[in-house]
């Protein structure tokens, strides 16, 4: 198939139309003063058949900044709801319009969302803008996420509005181009549940047709639906304490049924290893601390079965013994997923017993040391953890690998996978956020992005991006940026 010129000529889709109107609003995107194309990330544009230069044309730049329609319809925001730190509130969109969906070459469709381009009925009395700062650090952390082969939303493109957003100061404006598989959330479920049966039955179709089509042949679609759902969640949040990420938001609002990590906030990377690491300065209880993420999951993956109860079965108490039992299958499946990608970062291809509870010795010393999380793994993998704290482990572990089939060879091999030798270190994602924000200079940005891409490149191992952070930093702190 030839390739499209841009967004703007493609002609893109709207189904999430087909529901029911209480999911959505229809919005003209509001113009913004002088919109300049910061960031285009090339390679995903390909990846969706669009040309990188035509994105950078008049009628494209200005559909990225909010300054046109889709040639194909209209835009809106959608209604949601949403448990925001343990309390329900209903929510949606307040700075978010959907384009509208875009096919892309395996038939897969993906949305097109702008986030930071204005007020929406759902706005609560926002702005709707977004600052430059928060965009750029969504698009860089998303970029690495998707380099580390982890399920994520991605990032298009972030154009400068030309105009400035006030927070606790004045700061230059932005607009992020969002791509997703869809951005239906276990929050959108709980708004579904307050409207009534018809459109929550409709939207559970709706999600089941776009994301998990092989539960309609089951006998129970929804119960599928929720079985998958918990499946991919406890395999998402498996793959984030895989690599020291921290979320940092973890409201049923920010949680895909796609399984896919989305809404970058105050989210970071750890460097030393502690369970209680909280990078986000209004999370004053650690309530989405990097130990309690698996533990949060399984909360808003209750919430998203309470609200599938009606369509569960006729029988309320039929339902609910069906909505506790794939709950209940949740930690089963999580322990699975996150005792093999733990024995794997330590070369164990086997996750038995003591295999888990050997990987799980190092973590206990690496916190007492005050270790850095990617680095000592890194060490592991490369042979070079002389530590004298992990002598008594190291003699251990390097028993239980001669035991394995290839010795030390295969298990390193298996580290090299498992083990990124980069992550987006947050020193130097504050200078490129700095950089780029107050010296409009974008050089420190796009060569971390780049360097990102390929973070399990041993080659990387001597670069700046693998240094280990002097253990007398500050504590690094996220702000829920909008």
């Amino acid at each position: 198939m030839a390739m499209a010129l841009g967004l703007y000529e493609w002609g893109l889709t709207q189904s999430y139309k087909d529901l029911p109107a209480a999911f959505y609003t229809d919005l003209t995107p509001q113009p913004v003063r002088a919109p300049v194309l910061t960031v285009l990330n090339a390679p995903l544009a390909l990846s969706l058949r669009l040309d990188p230069a035509a994105l950078a044309t008049s009628n494209n730049l200005n559909l990225l900044a909010g300054n046109l329609f889709p040639a194909s319809g209209s835009a809106i925001a959608q209604a949601y709801a949403g448990h925001q730190f343990g309390h329900f509130t209903q929510l949606g969109d307040g700075r978010a319009l959907l384009l509208g969906e875009l096919q892309t070459p395996d038939g897969q469709l993906v949305d097109i969302q702008l986030k930071g381009s204005g007020p929406t009925p759902y706005a609560r009395r926002g702005d709707g803008r977004a600052a430059l700062a928060p965009m750029l650090r969504e698009y860089l952390i998303s970029e690495a996420m998707h380099g580390l082969g982890i399920p994520t939303t991605r990032s298009l493109a972030v154009v400068a509005t030309g105009e400035p957003v006030y927070r606790e100061t004045a700061q230059p404006g932005a607009i992020l181009t969002r791509i997703a598989a869809s951005h239906i959330r276990v929050g959108t479920f709980e708004f579904a549940a307050t409207q009534g049966i018809l459109e929550l039955k409709a939207l559970a179709d709706y999600a089941i047709d776009r994301h998990y089509p092989q539960a309609r042949s089951e006998a129970n679609p929804y119960l599928a639906f929720l079985k998958a759902v918990i499946d991919r969640q406890a395999a998402l949040i498996a793959r984030w304490m895989q690599v020291g990420f921290v979320h940092g938001v973890m409201n049923t609002d920010n949680m895909s049924v796609a399984g896919e990590t989305i809404d970058y906030g105050p989210c970071a990377f750890m460097d030393r290893y502690d369970p209680a690491t909280v990078f986000s300065s209004i999370d004053r209880q650690g309530r989405y601390a990097y130990g309690n993420q698996p533990r949060i999951a399984q909360w808003n993956l209750s919430r998203l079965a309470e609200a599938l109860l009606p369509i569960l079965n006729e029988d309320e108490a039929a339902a609910l013994q069906l909505a506790q039992s794939a709950i209940g299958g949740y930690p089963g499946l999580y322990q699975s997923y996150w005792h093999t990608a733990l024995c794997h970062k330590v070369g164990i291809s086997n996750p038995d017993r003591n295999a888990v509870r050997l990987a799980g010795e190092l973590l206990e010393i690496m916190w007492e040391a005050q270790g850095d999380f990617t680095g000592t793994f890194w060490q592991l993998t490369t042979g070079s953890l002389t530590d004298e704290r992990y002598a008594d482990w190291y003699s251990r572990w390097q028993a239980m690998i001669d035991t394995q089939p290839g010795g030390l060879e295969q298990a390193r091999q298996l580290m090299q996978q498992a083990n990124p030798v980069i992550i987006p270190r947050n020193r130097l994602v504050q200078e490129a956020l700095d950089a780029a924000e107050q010296k409009g200079s974008f050089t420190r940005f796009e060569q971390l992005v780049a360097a990102l891409q390929n973070p399990y490149d041993p080659a990387l191992a001597k670069s700046i991006y693998a240094q280990i952070p002097d253990a007398s930093a500050k504590p690094y702190v996220t702000y829920c940026g909008t």
